[in-house]
């Protein structure tokens, strides 16, 4: 396995089987990493081989068979040898061989000596270069399949026996060396994002049993261990700061390098750089589960799903070979006929249409746009879950928005308190503390933390999705709430719903607390929008994209957070079910729409939107799993900029494409009708696979852009 055609031959081989789950590939070591159930690994190695390689795993069986998956593939399969187990080496050294067959034939006598010579310099090329070409192409023949190691086999053969020997070692040097620098073009693209797990030390300074602190293997450090971090130190591990103050570096993770900063209670992250003060943190991770862990384990599944543009070339691809192959054999048999060439000449153009029949450029030319796509997005913080969903936010006419915690801080605080209906403030105050400290809603949260009081015990506690919760406290059944649930349970009269209307003209959000007699107390609470909410806002403007508010909170709030953000359409008191019923409504109106959102309320939406985001930070795992792209660092900006990614990458694909077929095009018609010789065609289409890839790479110098075992294939 060496290339992207035989990539793409593996991939095929493997949808089928149940439990695997995904594929890292690593052309240049020919390593391919399957993390699939331990049930499926033998399944994906039958499926594997049948498809014509030779998998061998890297671990011993016992162990491949029990976790599935780290082998070596060598066989007879798909497309193209690019034999880098060879090395720059051994094919410079073919090359060498390639070029002195080649002076011979131009500068030395036609004595027989040295055609003698000549061709043996060109055998020990053609072998140095294209072993393994050979054996692929023929046992492929032999099973009745036609790949590239079957043409060029039978290219290069048969330029060596009508006497263009020379010509026959230079095609195979040069093929092999293009092929070898697109193997590690590929890699690089693939691995540009695992770079950032480097940053990550392996060591901690952990405080051991006895006090004394202890330089520890990260990976052996438990959670819930401290751990010490130095000024000028990278964070080893995950944990919650428990001791001391400094700014941290965060740009491996969000992708932004300005310092923040940290104190007591405050996230840290494996990788991160502690600037200027010591700190001792909880590590609240394992070494395998680090944000950043989960982020190259992220980027390694989006990897292994084929984006459309990708399937489409593969189908294309699958049909060109084979037609151009008969296109070769037509013009071997015709063209004496038809033009009165010789047999000779007839059989020169048949092989150098052979040669033309190699669909690398063209199957080459997706995959590297898009992985490098991918991995351009996760090094700034977003992690796009497939090729698909990086070319389909380019279509996107349309986003919703959530309100707390998407365009807002989502860190609301409480700015007013009052107690109604005769109610003791200071019961109803310990009373709201009590349901408030059992929920995870920012709104309750920042109750809990402005009353900061101590709370009685409560039972029969429960959440009421978009409403609030409820439970009993001190013998009483309680119901801490927003306007809705009061509303719908006939608790709001008619001097309630003026005081309520005062609040809400302010943008605030109100909770009250309602008990036997009813309501009790309101708590106002108020929230700001982020700094860089309304930029993001005009940065969709910018790219045609609409923007719409989606909130559970009162319309009045909805209106007064929107049009600070610049937001046209604010639509509020809804619940997820409405929300979902919001998308489904706009992707009639628009077409492709956006979700982006952070809570549990938000997971329905996203789901439904042509495209989900979920806010990283702030974001609950049911947000981010339902969710196509994940912002680390909740920064409204980077939706637009997703866009621009999407839409730059499409526009890189296709200049790809273009280039592909536009000199395959080219060649195609020089080969029949004008003079294009074989080491002409393979410059042409090594050329190809190298412009495409170059371009491809582009990607990753733009801003805007279970556990796992191997396969060495």
């Amino acid at each position: 396995m060496d290339c992207s055609s035989e990539e793409s031959e593996i991939r095929r081989a493997l949808e089928n089987v149940a439990g695997v789950r995904s594929l890292g590939f690593q052309l240049g070591a020919r390593q391919l990493r399957i993390d699939a159930d331990a049930a499926s690994f033998a399944p994906a190695l039958e499926a594997i081989r049948k498809a014509g390689f030779d998998p061998q795993p890297l671990d011993g069986p016992e162990l491949a068979a029990r976790t599935g998956a780290e082998a070596h593939a060598d066989g007879d399969g798909h497309d193209h040898d690019h034999a880098p187990e060879a090395g720059a080496k051994r094919l410079g050294l073919a090359l060498a061989f390639a070029v002195g067959a080649e002076a011979l034939s131009f500068f030395a006598p036609e004595a027989l000596p040295w055609k003698m010579a000549g061709m043996a310099l060109a055998a020990v090329a053609i072998w140095l270069a294209g072993l393994d070409v050979y054996k692929k192409g023929i046992s492929a023949l032999f099973r009745g399949k036609l790949n590239i190691n079957a043409l060029m086999s039978v290219a290069v053969i048969g330029a060596f026996f009508i006497g263009e020997w020379p010509e026959a070692a230079m095609v195979m040097a040069l093929y092999a060396i293009a092929e070898l620098i697109e193997a590690k073009a590929v890699d690089r693209a693939r691995n540009s994002i695992k770079d950032l797990l480097d940053m990550a030390p392996e060591k901690a300074l952990m405080l051991a049993p006895g006090g004394s602190w202890v330089d520890t293997p990260a990976a052996e450090v438990p959670v819930d261990a401290v751990v010490r971090a130095r000024p000028g130190e990278r964070v080893a591990l995950d944990g919650v700061i428990t001791k001391g103050e400094s700014a941290v570096n965060q740009a491996p993770i969000t992708g932004e390098s300005i310092p923040v900063d940290k104190g007591p209670g405050d996230q840290v992250f494996a990788g991160t750089i502690n600037e200027t003060g010591e700190i001792e943190f909880r590590v609240t991770a394992a070494s395998a589960n680090t944000a950043l862990a989960r982020i190259i384990h992220a980027v390694e599944q989006a990897q292994g799903a084929r984006a459309p543009t990708q399937r489409f070339v593969d189908r294309f691809a699958a049909v060109y070979t084979p037609a151009v192959f008969a296109l070769a054999v037509a013009t071997a048999v015709l063209l004496p006929w038809l033009a009165g060439a010789t047999w000779l000449e007839s059989v020169y153009k048949a092989l150098v249409l052979l040669v033309i029949a190699c669909p690398c450029a063209l199957v080459i030319s997706t995959p590297v746009t898009v992985v490098s796509g991918l991995s351009a997005a996760a090094r700034r913080g977003i992690l796009i879950k497939g090729g698909t969903f990086l070319e389909n936010a380019r279509l996107l006419k349309a986003v919703a928005l959530d309100k707390t915690g998407t365009i807002t801080e989502g860190k609301p605080r409480l700015v007013d308190f009052k107690a109604w209906g005769g109610a003791d403030e200071g019961r109803a105050k310990r009373l709201a503390v009590a349901l408030a400290s059992r929920s995870d809603h920012p709104v309750s949260k920042a109750i809990a933390t402005g009353l900061a009081l101590d709370p009685p015990p409560v039972e029969d506690f429960k959440a009421l999705a978009g409403r609030g919760v409820e439970g009993s406290a001190e013998g009483e059944k309680l119901l801490l709430g927003n306007h809705r649930v009061m509303h719908e349970r006939g608790l709001c009269g008619p001097e309630l719903e003026a005081e309520l209307a005062l609040h809400e003209a302010q943008g605030r959000t109100i909770t009250m607390l309602a008990g036997s007699a009813g309501v009790m107390a309101l708590f106002a609470v108020a929230d700001t929008i982020k700094e860089s909410s309304k930029a993001a806002i005009a940065d969709l403007a910018k790219l045609g994209v609409a923007s719409v508010m989606l909130t559970g909170d009162n319309q009045a709030t909805a209106q007064s957070i929107a049009k600070q953000a610049g937001i046209g359409d604010a639509r509020g008191d809804l619940l997820p079910e409405a929300k979902l019923d919001a998308i489904r409504d706009m992707q009639k109106r628009y077409g492709a729409v956006g979700m982006t959102g952070d809570g549990i309320n938000d997971a329905p939406a996203l789901a439904q939107a042509d495209v989900g985001f979920a806010m990283g930070a702030a974001g609950t795992d049911t947000a981010m799993e339902a969710a196509d792209v994940v912002i680390m660092n909740d920064d409204l900006r980077r939706v637009a900029e997703t866009v621009r990614l999407s839409r730059r990458t499409h526009s890189i694909l296709w200049q790809n494409i273009a280039v592909a077929l536009g000199i395959k095009s080219v060649f195609l018609a020089w080969a029949v009708f004008g003079e294009a010789s074989m080491w002409m065609a393979v410059f042409a289409d090594m050329g190809a696979s190298l412009l495409v890839v170059a371009n491809g790479l582009r990607l990753l110098g733009g801003r805007s852009a279970s556990a796992s075992k191997g396969v060495e294939a």
